[in-house]
């Protein structure tokens, strides 16, 4: 009976050692590896904007009086030199009247004060008058002279002054909201404006971008003008979440940088004739950038260590550790490396976080291989046994 069972105990340690061998090839980490190659990368940068038209007007009134009329409606479009509103203009009406009795008065005495020193020139000469007289009467034209030029100054002005009460629009756009109503006493001083007009056919989208960012544009294109000139068209992401539709530039930049927040403004148009976008309204600005025949790896092939980006490069089978510079541009899934990889290097793809130095490296192409040998090998053997 001891037999026995010291039979079927060595039987079971036999057997424990045969899987023994497959039990440590399961826990034997199998690596993703890659070959670190070119490509064409275009990576977006987006920054926060407020939206203004291409010009806005606060319109106030440039004579005082009380509205007697109002011809436009709350968002109305509205086109250069139409009359917006209408201040009473009875006392404007009878300046100007005044005015232009004052300037005829003044016509009739220059035309007497003339015909008076033609008479005393003549009679003068005669020896009728004297030279006195004769220089009374010149003096006498002067005056009268001058009378004319001030009423017709004063005419001007009075004719000015009746033009404004109808206030005009100097711009085509569109009205806001009107904080004033018919009967309301205005004047040049207001704190509202009666309305403004913002002229939105295209849109300034306003934003900043950090002075690091700038000067990094500055030395890729050259100089401001050339960065202006050969930056790509960008696009804009509405305050609803979707994209604008049409592309706009960027046409302006800030010549000074904000000591309080140490970025750089910038100005980009967009074409805006279906009136989508609105003077006030906020989005967000996307730059492309295009890289051509750049090192990109995926983000999931690197680890951090004090900062700094690593990646493990797979030589003569075995994890080796090196530092990358990377872009701090990325779309969240890859890495553009500017330096420490070279196309045709081979690194682990995924998981580097959880490699060792010097670890094995089997790839899945190795334990392909190795299955494709064991399996011909097997082959070989039935066929010899089968000898």
């Amino acid at each position: 009976m001891k037999r026995v069972i010291f039979l079927l105990a060595s039987i079971a340690v036999l057997a424990s050692c045969k899987e023994a061998p497959k039990q440590t090839a399961s826990r034997e980490r199998i690596y993703k590896v890659m070959t670190v190659e070119a490509d064409d990368r275009v990576l977006t940068s987006d920054y926060a904007a407020t939206i203004s038209g291409c010009q806005t007007v606060e319109i106030r009134p440039q004579v005082s009086g009380m509205i007697t009329d109002i011809l436009i409606n709350e968002g109305d479009l509205v086109t250069k030199g139409q009359v917006l509103f209408v201040i009473d203009q009875t006392p404007y009406k009878a300046a100007y009247e005044i005015a232009q009795a004052n300037v005829k008065s003044a016509e009739a005495s220059l035309s007497t004060a003339q015909l008076i020193l033609d008479s005393n020139t003549e009679l003068f000469e005669q020896g009728v008058v004297s030279e006195f007289d004769l220089m009374t009467s010149r003096n006498d034209l002067v005056e009268a002279e001058a009378r004319l030029a001030l009423a017709q100054a004063e005419e001007i002005n009075a004719t000015n002054n009746l033009s404004y009460t109808e206030v005009r629009s100097p711009v085509n756009g569109v009205a806001s909201m009107i904080p004033y109503r018919v009967g309301a006493l205005v004047s040049s001083s207001i704190a509202m404006p009666l309305v403004t007009v913002s002229d939105d056919s295209e849109v300034y989208a306003y934003f900043s971008m950090a002075e690091n960012t700038m000067l990094d544009l500055i030395q890729e294109y050259g100089s401001l003008k050339e960065a202006i000139r050969l930056m790509p068209e960008v696009e804009l992401v509405m305050s609803n979440g979707k994209k604008y539709s049409q592309k706009g530039r960027i046409n302006a930049i800030s010549g000074t940088i904000s000591a309080t927040t140490g970025a750089v403004s910038l100005r980009a148009t967009f074409p805006n004739r279906g009136r989508l976008l609105r003077d006030g309204g906020s989005g967000r600005v996307v730059i492309p950038t295009v890289l051509k025949n750049s090192i990109v790896i995926p983000q999931a092939a690197t680890y951090e260590l004090q900062e700094k980006v690593f990646v493990y490069k797979v030589i003569d089978g075995q994890a080796v550790s090196a530092g990358i510079t990377v872009l701090p541009q990325n779309n969240g899934v890859e890495y553009i490396v500017e330096s420490g990889l070279k196309v045709g290097d081979v690194i682990i793809a995924e998981g580097a976080g959880l490699v060792r130095e010097g670890a094995k490296v089997k790839t899945e192409a190795d334990l392909a291989a190795e299955e494709a040998a064991k399996a011909a090998e097997q082959n070989g053997e039935q066929t010899t046994n089968a000898e």
